[in-house]
């Protein structure tokens, strides 16, 4: 068999990789009527994945004008997303970044300012608080500036998952899970349809599911990407990829006097990346608990403060939630990342491959833009080009002469 399924045709495209970025990739291709399958070496909605979980944050707040700009579009086509399955997959909660002067006392640099900054330039509104604002507002948070971005919210990741699958299943995409890849080549046929009888350049894939001839090829293999990378006959391409995941990520269980101040109808995302810390509100049916992370912030150099853990933060920010039972995240939610050397995408054709892509190093701020980076990759693959300016994420920058 040549395509996986026993039917002998020849694919439109292959995705190597079932994260959210490779299920997104072959959703979108499937809604052109594209003949697409997937392989993925473990199983959809694997805890050691960093694409799986409970919830993820979705913002707009960058201080880089081009990640703001993506990250507005992906939150139109998540909304797509939501209409065209008819899942509601997004918290419309909200995203506000924090600052303390007991913490960060010189305000106007911090991630908080400087982002909202970048967003006020882009005519993005932004809702501001301080002190008396916050203690009104937010009154289990001790804080003196709080950038409210009401756009911004949580993604529901389980139910994404379950969405992406059935609409793929609908859709005639066979995704094949616990499937190795082991052979890679580049092969061509002869294209009787054309008037010139001219060829195909094509792409074999064999796996322990059968081998695959497909058009293009789409590589989102996480962590596994090298591997795959490595199969291709004649590249020169190595990304350089390293494991990232919080130092740090507790549940707080609030006592039933308070829970109703820290559900997601009355508490937004929150953030203070000058300390590293990212907050998620409980959200009713998918988490019963506040979620409190702290990690090093790729995108934010960070100095010494006094916040060293989630409870210095705590203690400092929120000290309602002292009393709060709490216990470390060893779930879905505590998984690998994966990092690129200097911390942008990694994301368009494989150099020397005319019909080979690859997507990779989301970092912990990839999850947002998947529906966007799906759309991206399946432009790429089947439609020979995207409507976005993607030059600056070109995988050719980790190729040496």
């Amino acid at each position: 068999m040549t395509d996986g399924t026993g039917r002998g045709e020849v694919l439109d495209l292959l995705v190597i990789g079932g994260g959210v970025m490779g299920l997104f990739t072959a959703y979108q291709a499937s809604r052109t009527q594209a003949r697409v399958a997937v392989v993925e070496t473990g199983e959809i909605g694997d805890p050691m994945t960093a694409s799986f979980g409970r919830t993820r944050s979705y913002r707009r707040d960058y201080l880089e004008a081009g990640y703001t700009r993506f990250a507005d579009e992906a939150i139109r086509l998540w909304t797509e997303f939501e209409t065209a399955t008819g899942a509601d997959v997004l918290v419309r909660c909200g995203c506000m970044n924090i600052a303390s002067t007991s913490i960060t006392p010189d305000l106007d640099n911090t991630y908080a300012t400087l982002s909202t900054t970048v967003l006020k330039k882009m005519g993005i509104p932004v809702t501001s608080y301080d002190t008396a604002g916050i203690a009104a507002e937010y009154p289990y948070l001790q804080a003196d500036l709080g950038d409210l971005d009401p756009v911004g919210g949580l993604v529901d990741l389980r139910t994404v998952t379950r969405t992406l699958q059935k609409s793929l299943e609908d859709a005639g995409v066979t995704v094949h899970e616990r499937t190795s890849t082991t052979k890679i080549t580049r092969t061509t046929r002869t294209n009787p349809t054309t008037p010139t009888s001219s060829t195909d350049e094509l792409v074999t894939v064999t796996t322990s599911a059968g081998t695959f001839t497909t058009r293009s090829l789409v590589i989102t293999a996480g962590h596994g990407t090298n591997d795959v990378l490595a199969l291709l006959p004649g590249n020169q391409l190595r990304v350089p990829i390293t494991k990232d995941r919080p130092s740090e990520a507790k549940y707080f269980t609030p006592p039933p006097a308070t829970r109703h101040l820290y559900t997601s109808d009355r508490m937004p995302v929150m953030a203070y990346l000058d300390t590293g810390i990212y907050l998620h509100p409980i959200v009713e049916g998918v988490i019963d608990a506040v979620k409190i992370g702290f990690y090093n912030p790729p995108d934010m150099p960070r100095g010494t403060t006094s916040i060293n853990s989630v409870g210095d933060f705590v203690e400092q920010c929120m000290p309602g939630l002292l009393e709060a039972e709490s216990v470390p995240v060893t779930d879905v939610d505590g998984c690998d990342y994966d990092l690129v050397a200097d911390d942008d995408f990694v994301l368009g054709a494989v150099p020397g491959f005319g019909n080979v892509f690859v997507g990779v190093g989301w970092r912990g701020t990839g999850y947002k833009y998947a529906p966007w980076v799906g759309r991206v990759l399946a432009e790429l693959s089947c439609q020979e080009g995207t409507v976005y300016d993607v030059a600056r994420f070109a995988p050719s920058r980790f190729v040496t002469a």
